[in-house]
């Protein structure tokens, strides 16, 4: 909004540039989630709106994370409204990719929303079921994937699925390319969704993913930093930076509240969403693969409980101790704040290696 306002003005050239916009975004949203969260938190104590850890299956699990009962959550919200403001402010409202992140945005939040709402109004309710949940996040997908689809027809190389490291295959998914958008949007929600059982670990991670996405829409955006890296150049795809640092400098705001103890929690209402966001960001720059890399932490956390499900189903023993890969860390004694900090510098591991990868 600023940026369409403000930027034919000669003393406010600066407005032009990515990187200025992207230094801007991330302090703007990191302010408004400093300031509207320290409001936002009191709202939701006095309205005795809490996490009630007490509804899962692992009696260990409710004795470990007793402390954590009543503690404010649905704080997704927080993170949420200083991405959308931020962007509004800092990024071209009219880039198409920016408009499906926001509707990605908006859709998600909702969805996650009513889950936490369910959660908090109803005792015995777990929130919405699995099906109602696959289903509105697959509808999201399906939508997404038919606009990319028809939208990446205009360029060559559109449908190519880009494997990190090998510059010369590149296979053609075609029509495929639908269900592997909407398969992105739905795994990479529910593994976001996976890795939110500890203070501070989700958005922490959340963070590096951002981070270097911001870096690689930067570079996917401009013709000679693309042919130098041979990858593709999409036009357009340099504004997501903008959008990428907003949410990485929301999350940081965030996490001076959820960090260890948590003050606040994200709920469904933030790790749907950001899961969600993340996952359309790598779709829409053809980083696709090299995604389970970036979000490597967030991939692993997904498979640990896939495998337990799996072979718990055929052999009646469990792989890990605890499912998610996190509570597995909790069980065989490590302190909360350990994990998220070891689970955090792998993350960071991840992204720097990512950009190698690139």
């Amino acid at each position: 909004m600023l940026y369409s306002l403000f930027s034919s003005i000669n003393s406010l050239e600066f407005l032009k540039y990515i990187s200025s916009r992207s230094c801007l975004a991330a302090i703007t949203a990191f302010f408004i989630s400093i300031f509207f969260g320290r409001w936002f938190i009191k709202r939701l104590r006095s309205l005795k709106i809490g996490e009630d850890t007490t509804k899962t299956d692992s009696e260990e699990l409710k004795r470990m994370h007793f402390d954590k009962k009543n503690t404010p959550t649905m704080g997704g919200i927080v993170v949420i409204v200083s991405i959308l403001v931020s962007a509004l402010l800092w990024c071209n409202i009219y880039n198409e990719y920016i408009f499906l992140l926001m509707f990605t945005l908006i859709w998600l939040g909702v969805l996650g929303f009513i889950d936490d709402y369910i959660k908090l109004t109803q005792t015995k309710a777990a929130g919405l079921t699995d099906v109602s949940k696959l289903l509105f996040q697959s509808a999201l997908g399906l939508i997404l994937g038919l606009i990319l689809y028809f939208h990446m027809k205009k360029f060559a190389w559109g449908t190519h699925l880009v494997i990190p490291g090998v510059k010369d295959f590149r296979p053609d998914v075609g029509p495929f390319y639908i269900v592997i958008v909407t398969f992105f949007i739905v795994g990479m929600s529910n593994a976001v969704n996976l890795t939110d059982g500890l203070d501070g670990l989700a958005i922490g991670c959340g963070i590096m993913s951002g981070i270097a996405f911001a870096i690689i829409a930067y570079v996917s955006g401009r013709v000679d930093f693309s042919d130098y890296l041979r990858i593709y150049y999409i036009p357009g795809s340099g504004e997501l930076s903008v959008f990428c640092a907003a949410l990485a400098g929301g999350g940081l705001g965030f996490l001076w509240y959820n960090s260890f103890p948590a003050q606040v929690f994200m709920g469904d209402t933030g790790s749907l969403t950001l899961g969600g966001v993340l996952g359309l960001i790598a779709i829409i720059v053809k980083q696709e693969v090299l995604m389970i890399v970036i979000g490597g932490v967030f991939i692993a956390e997904a498979v640990s409980v896939l495998i337990q499900v799996a072979f718990y189903k055929m052999t009646k023993k469990r792989v890990f101790r605890c499912a998610p890969l996190h509570h597995h860390f909790q069980f065989k004694g490590w302190p909360e704040a350990k994990i998220t900090v070891r689970f955090w510098i792998v993350a960071a591991l991840l992204a720097m290696l990512s950009l190698v990868l690139l």
